[in-house]
């Protein structure tokens, strides 16, 4: 009997786990992470959004803040049905934080994490205007209160995906940009969205459609030779036309994998502004005909 018993409890314990993992939301996955590596979590209202915002290491300031910006997460349930909650079930950037000793802070999107019922809110913010004036503008405000709270001379903007979108919409609007670098990043919307048949983002801003970034602001695109979500060819003509920039091609990676592998090294070289330090890559785009896929 009492076996028995204690067989049950195991039992019951092991479906309660089960079920209570299942139950997670991804906002609470996010900020159970976070609370894993020490980072610090704020909420940060501006321009009538809530924006979650985690940092990390502010102790190092050393008059630079590495900025990470998320990618889109999941707008989409179904190629017609949108996702009530839009947030990152895969969370890479904090990840990718984790791994920077830098001072650094994760700034989440409006209508991300836990947001997305927020008055304001609607999920045209996370599909056809998920980089439209509205998100660049409050996302930018965040950013420049931090740097204005703690006095960052400089700023870093770190984007993955549609945050690597974002980066660049977004650095005009901090002063303080001195360089951005993103990862398997959608730099062309128009380019991607014919490339994959999708309906057109018509109320997002096209970083490739906006005036070249000021040559102060060093640019390093990094893109993976086998990412089928954003194949390289459709955003290098961008990188081309902008001025102090360089593309650098990963052979072997794709949209998600295996960006961890090297950050540590991509970190060195984002604090020296030397790409001496990212061993085994090669740089520069190699010339593709790219007429086909605009």
């Amino acid at each position: 009997m009492t076996c028995r018993k204690t067989w049950l409890r195991l039992v019951i314990f092991t479906v309660l786990t089960v079920c209570l993992g299942a139950c997670a939301t991804p906002t609470s996955r996010i900020q159970e992470y976070a609370k894993s590596q020490d980072f610090q979590q704020s909420v940060v209202d501006t321009h009538g959004f809530a924006h979650l915002v985690f940092t990390g290491n502010l102790s190092n300031a050393r008059n630079v803040l590495h900025v990470y910006l998320e990618g889109d997460g999941s707008p989409w349930k179904y190629r017609v049905v949108t996702m009530p909650d839009p947030t990152p079930r895969n969370t890479l950037m904090l990840r990718l934080m984790a791994l920077d000793d830098s001072a650094s802070a994760y700034v989440g999107r409006p209508c991300y994490n836990g947001h997305a019922g927020q008055d304001g809110c609607d999920s045209s913010l996370w599909t056809s205007g998920r980089y439209s004036q509205p998100v660049v503008h409050s996302m930018a405000a965040v950013i420049n209160q931090l740097v204005d709270r703690h006095r960052f001379a400089e700023v870093k903007l770190i984007g993955h995906s549609g945050g690597g979108a974002l980066a660049m919409l977004i650095a005009r609007r901090v002063p303080a940009t001195t360089h951005v670098i993103t990862l398997a990043a959608n730099l062309d919307i128009d380019a991607w969205t014919t490339h994959h048949g999708y309906s057109r983002l018509f109320t997002s801003l096209n970083p490739a459609k906006q005036p070249p970034l000021p040559a102060r602001i060093l640019q390093w695109h990094l893109l993976g030779g086998r990412d089928s979500s954003i194949p390289p060819a459709i955003v290098q003509r961008f990188v081309r036309e902008q001025p102090n920039a360089l593309g650098i091609l990963v052979q072997n990676f794709s949209h998600s994998c295996c960006w961890e592998s090297v950050w540590p090294d991509v970190v060195k070289a984002i604090k020296s502004s030397a790409t001496g330090f990212l061993p085994g890559i090669r740089f520069k785009l190699p010339e593709v005909d790219d007429r086909n896929v605009r």
